[in-house]
């Protein structure tokens, strides 16, 4: 690890450090993102939340996270990087995003490294007459996929099925779908030591149910799916603004779904 980034992650223990969890961190260069490509200078910032930084870690630890205050506490590296579905390297401990520097360093997600999350892309009808499932967050409140991270020890079709139902009351627990990849997200918490991969799949119906809004959901409901345009223009007339980081994942749904017809 590069002498100025492992002194700026360090350092990032004094509080008067931290960013806002919504920083948008350092400008990176592209020619400097992978991390083979030395930058004695890189100082990444820090977006720790005040419930995952050292000191609040020994008196509390969140439900929904690991106590270890840095990653080189962690245990279990070898395991975690051999179930990882997107694979990641180690620097003196230090997990690596596996797409190089984000320009922010801390945890603002669970888990150090890869926090595994499962999307599933519901789609009823077909042609002209298609469409998506989708809910809006009350977390940043955004159109998106309804899904979310893996509970521990959960697998990927568990998660699938347990998240939709939870957000959106739709139970296809009895169906099969098509698992469209596993990839790193552009989560708007990622750091360059803690980020998002998801396993993504397609659900198709013939045609639209009931959806209900429920766990971390303001909102459920179906929108036109033939192109991402369409489905931004209907997002946007809605009022709202489609989830960035899921852009990716829903135009692999439609190519696929072009790709069978």
């Amino acid at each position: 690890m590069h002498e100025t980034r492992y002194t700026a992650d360090v350092a990032a223990l004094d509080p008067d450090r931290y960013a806002p969890v919504d920083h948008p961190g350092v400008t990176v260069p592209e020619d400097r993102r992978c991390w083979s490509v030395s930058w004695p200078g890189y100082a990444p910032v820090d977006i720790t939340p005040p419930a995952l930084r050292p000191l609040a870690l020994t008196q509390h630890v969140p439900d929904w996270a690991e106590r270890h205050a840095t990653p080189d506490l962690v245990p279990d590296w070898a395991e975690r990087q051999a179930h990882a579905l997107v694979s990641f390297e180690l620097e003196r401990g230090w997990p690596l995003h596996p797409h190089g520097r984000t320009g922010r360093t801390g945890r603002n997600l669970g888990w150090w490294g890869e926090n595994a999350a499962a999307d599933p892309i519901v789609v009823a009808g077909t042609g002209e007459q298609r469409w998506v499932l989708l809910i809006t967050r009350d977390d940043i409140g955004v159109v998106a996929i309804p899904g979310g991270m893996l509970n521990p020890g959960e697998t990927a079709p568990a998660a699938l099925v347990r998240e939709l139902r939870e957000e959106t009351g739709v139970d296809l627990a009895d169906q099969q779908p098509t698992i469209l990849g596993r990839q790193v997200v552009a989560d708007w918490r990622t750091t360059d030591h803690a980020w998002v991969a998801s396993t993504s799949a397609l659900y198709q119906l013939p045609e639209q149910v009931t959806a209900t809004a429920g766990d971390d959901a303001a909102d459920a409901g179906w929108f036109p799916f033939n192109t991402l345009d369409q489905l931004d223009a209907a997002v946007t007339a809605a009022g709202r603004t489609l989830y960035a980081a899921h852009r990716p994942l829903l135009q692999r749904a439609l190519e696929y779904l072009t790709q069978q017809s």
